[in-house]
């Protein structure tokens, strides 16, 4: 049987002609030959009567201190209304499908609930529905815990779903639709040159979505490499192939792989905040204290540097309220800047390679950006700027790395 999972997010599913069109989707691998299996996202986003970020603000009315189980049960409602209005459609249109939430499509994970890790994926309940000659459609973003508790995968869960399911399944690739044709070169909002990405490897797409990226979530991708299952991401809404995600075979298209692209895209996450801490150098309790406090109040940090009289890092806005009240009342006294972002270049050819950085900053110098902090890898090289300078930073980079050719 040869298997292709296809994940389908919320603006795909959003508008009975949207809907219509994953039908359509479904319908194409089956008449490839494919064995579809798919999965969905709630419907729509914020706004919309059954998308993640509405039923959130129905509990919003019962206060801030909701249980996590409880609110894992309420969120799984919203892919559970779209997978079984999706297997209707599919019914109607003369083929026969079947509705499963995470746990009964077998999908087994920890009890982290809000950001539950999955723990083991049993594919004989998929194998039983496909064998059965019915289509699965299989509620993303959650799963259920060894004694059966709905838990969600955080956001972004769907894509794990699929990737997880891929790997299961041993299916032939995962196919992620969505409401772009692709992986872009730059947020095409924001740089007119940007265009869509032919093929880029399991580690730059990894490194772009964490960086910011929002085509799809780093996990799949970990997922998708661990078990060399190809990716495709693509438009719901076009016939466009999308971008080919995968181990970095060479492969025909508009970029070559290799050394002759150095940098794959410019990555970009808005709305963090700096902390610089000063301590005497030679007072190392204090700086384990100072990562330790963060860490015990559930806080991520980011682009962190640390200098023997100086601690430099980044924090979502969101987070800066709580993470300056934490430090403060552990006796710290840290210097925060608000409104910054991050912005990255990313690439797996920049490895070994002289001179990404001189490039970097002459780029950003010459448009008069001025950059508070950096740090590095071997696939990323990444810049904290002002926020007003965002936009002006990532056309920059796009243009200096000639990326719109």
């Amino acid at each position: 049987m040869r298997i292709v999972v296809q994940k389908f997010g919320g603006t795909s599913v959003a508008t009975p002609a949207a809907r219509e069109q994953v039908v359509n989707r479904v319908l194409q691998a089956k008449a490839e030959g494919l064995a579809p299996v798919v999965v969905v996202s709630a419907i729509g986003r914020k706004g919309d009567p059954y998308a993640t970020d509405t039923l959130l603000g129905l509990l919003a009315e019962a206060g801030p201190e909701v249980p996590k189980r409880e609110r894992d049960l309420l969120l799984s409602c919203g892919e559970i209304i779209t997978c079984s209005v999706m297997a209707a459609l599919l019914t109607k249109k003369g083929h026969p499908a079947r509705a499963l939430t995470g746990g009964q499509a077998g999908i087994i994970t920890d009890e982290s609930f809000g950001d539950a890790r999955i723990l083991e994926v049993r594919p004989e309940p998929i194998l039983k529905v496909l064998e059965a000659g019915y289509i699965p459609v299989v509620a993303g973003f959650q799963g259920e815990t060894q004694t059966g508790e709905v838990t969600t995968l955080g956001r972004g869960g769907s894509d794990t779903t699929a990737a997880a399911l891929g790997a299961a399944l041993g299916a032939e690739r995962v196919e992620i639709f969505t409401d772009v044709e692709g992986v872009m070169t730059a947020d095409p909002r924001i740089v007119d040159e940007a265009h869509t990405l032919d093929v880029v490897t399991y580690q730059e797409i990894t490194q772009m979505a964490y960086q910011g990226a929002k085509v799809i979530h780093p996990r799949a991708v970990e997922i998708a490499m661990q078990y060399n299952i190809p990716l495709r991401v693509r438009s719901t809404f076009s016939d466009a192939p999308g971008t080919l995600v995968t181990r970095g075979v060479p492969y025909p298209g508009r970029l070559a792989l290799g050394p002759e692209r150095l940098i794959t895209g410019i990555a970009h996450l808005p709305h963090v905040a700096q902390f610089k801490v000063k301590l005497p150098p030679d007072d190392k309790a204090r700086e384990v204290e100072l990562f330790q406090s963060l860490a015990a109040a559930g806080i991520s940090i980011d682009l962190i540097n640390v200098f023997p009289e100086l601690k430099a890092f980044i924090v979502a806005e969101d987070d800066t309220p709580k993470a300056k009240a934490v430090l403060e009342a552990a006796g710290f006294a840290p210097d925060v800047t608000t409104g910054l972002a991050k912005v990255s270049v990313v690439g797996a050819g920049m490895r070994g390679v002289p001179g990404v950085m001189a490039k970097v900053v002459a780029a950003l110098h010459a448009v008069g950006v001025e950059i508070l902090q950096t740090a590095d890898s071997h696939a990323t090289i990444s810049c904290l700027v002002r926020g007003e300078d965002t936009e002006k930073a990532i056309c920059a980079l796009h243009e200096a790395f000639e990326l719109g050719k």
